[in-house]
């Protein structure tokens, strides 16, 4: 059964006083090596449906959600009366709200579902090999995977929204040794097809990587002013973009929280012009135009499923423009109703300097690969801890002299937004760390002082 007649069927099954149907259907393709050979390949398929029910009733609208994966068409009406069983046995929903109504549809709802094959690998195939046998008679061993997804959601609503939206995400990750596994860096790439992975390219990252660690420098922890890749940016931007919800912060309970009650819209975060926004329409990494939400939060609601989204700026000159509101917590503020989007914008207007080039023009600093294993310590602060890994590079004079032992990290990436001493040229990138959840980043590679190395770790 094709997803949009699971949505149809569903709708039709539906006693509710509204209801909402989300399919899900999706293609996967990867290829994983190491040591300088394939491993395995893998061809998937996955397909799930949500279905939301919602019931009015004198103290109020509850709603009742039930998902499934795999499911067969005989499963329908069993989702569907769950749903409704779900509605009825729970409360008034305090995010309630109309369901969204009107609007465009998609002019392609009724077209065959996308999906990806192993031809994505098609052009690549020559190179890896290429760069496997380069790297064997090098010393050098290569770990690492490439996988292609395109997912198709459809989601459909008793008010009458018919919309859909394909998003195809590519993802490469290398990880390279020495041949004694003393040395080791890491590059990464994403996209909506493996066109952004330029394999000349990402060999001479990790030739260069490797070569700068044939020098070791042992230094102390400590606090050092620090050249990020736009990676590392991206990981620690993308915890603060998740964490950032109107409602948490109104109760008192983030960063985003001023003291006395209320918010810190409007607050300067950052002495350059940092901008930081979302923009579903981004040429390099378009995302779904509406709201898909399968559960409701803080920051996301079942009520506002479909609703359009726009650009959204977060931070603006420096200033904290706007938190994660649904219709209800924006109702409540009075504020803008600026819903979550998949994919997060970082960058300085006019900046035009690359990481190379900001490493030229410093006279002293560490230089980080990527970090990894970042959890939260203090959601006050946004502190958060992690670890770096894969290459710490220290610059001297404009040069870099060697590489240093891995750190433990502690860092609140609103905090570090303050001390962002200058910002390179934007670029699409692939956080290390959540890369598995959110690929879709651009951001620019920063100089950052007094970057906290707050423990030497012994992890490589």
């Amino acid at each position: 059964m094709r997803p949009q007649e699971t949505v149809e069927r569903a709708l039709g099954l539906s006693r509710a006083d509204g209801c909402v149907v989300i399919a899900d259907e999706s293609s996967t393709v990867n290829v994983r090596w190491a040591a300088n050979t394939l491993t395995t390949n893998g061809d998937s398929r996955a397909r799930s449906v949500t279905v939301i029910s919602t019931i009015d009733g004198t103290a109020g609208t509850a709603a009742g959600v039930v998902s499934r994966n795999g499911y067969e068409a005989a499963d329908l009406e069993e989702l569907v009366r769950r749903s409704e069983q779900a509605a009825r046995d729970a409360g008034a929903a305090e995010d309630a709200q109309p369901l969204v109504a009107g609007g465009p549809q998609s002019p392609h709802w009724d077209q065959d579902v996308a999906a990806t094959s192993s031809d994505v690998f098609g052009e690549m195939a020559p190179d890896l090999g290429e760069m496997f046998a380069a790297a064997r008679s090098g010393g050098i061993d290569l770990f690492g995977f490439a996988e292609h997804d395109v997912s198709s959601t459809f989601v459909g609503t008793s008010t009458g929204l018919r919309l859909r939206h394909d998003q195809p995400t590519a993802r490469f990750e290398v990880t390279a040794k020495s041949a004694d596994w003393s040395r080791s860096t890491w590059a990464g790439r994403s996209g909506r097809d493996f066109g952004v992975v330029d394999l000349g390219d990402v060999d001479a990252e990790l030739r260069r990587g490797l070569s700068w660690q044939e020098r070791r420098i042992d230094l102390p922890a400590g606090r050092y002013d620090t050249l990020m890749p736009p990676g590392t940016v991206a990981d620690l931007m993308v915890y603060l973009y998740w964490t950032a919800a109107a409602r948490d912060a109104a109760d008192g309970r983030t960063v985003f929280s001023a003291p006395g009650g209320g918010t810190r819209v409007g607050e300067s975060l950052a002495s350059l012009p940092l901008a930081l926004y979302s923009d579903p329409a981004h040429p390099d990494l378009a995302c779904a135009p509406f709201v898909i939400a399968g559960a409701s939060s803080s920051s996301s609601s079942v009520f506002d499923n479909g609703l359009s989204v726009e650009r959204t700026d977060w931070i603006s000159d420096g200033r904290l423009a706007a938190l994660l509101q649904t219709r209800h917590t924006a109702q409540q503020s009075g504020a803008p109703c600026t819903p979550s989007i998949d994919n997060l914008v970082l960058e300085v207007p006019g900046a035009s300097e690359s990481l190379d080039e900001l490493i030229a023009g410093t006279e002293r600093a560490l230089v980080l690969t990527c970090l990894w294993y970042i959890r939260e310590v203090d959601p006050q602060t946004l502190l958060l801890t992690g670890l770096t890994r894969d290459g710490v590079y220290l610059v001297e004079n404009g040069e870099i002299v060697g590489a240093v032992n891995n750190f433990r990290f502690n860092e609140s990436p609103v905090d570090l937004l303050s001390r962002v001493e200058t910002a390179g040229a934007s670029t699409s990138t692939l956080p290390r760390e959540w890369g598995d959840y959110f690929a879709r980043a651009s951001m620019p590679p920063l100089l950052v002082r007094d970057f906290n190395m707050s423990t030497v770790s012994q992890a490589s």
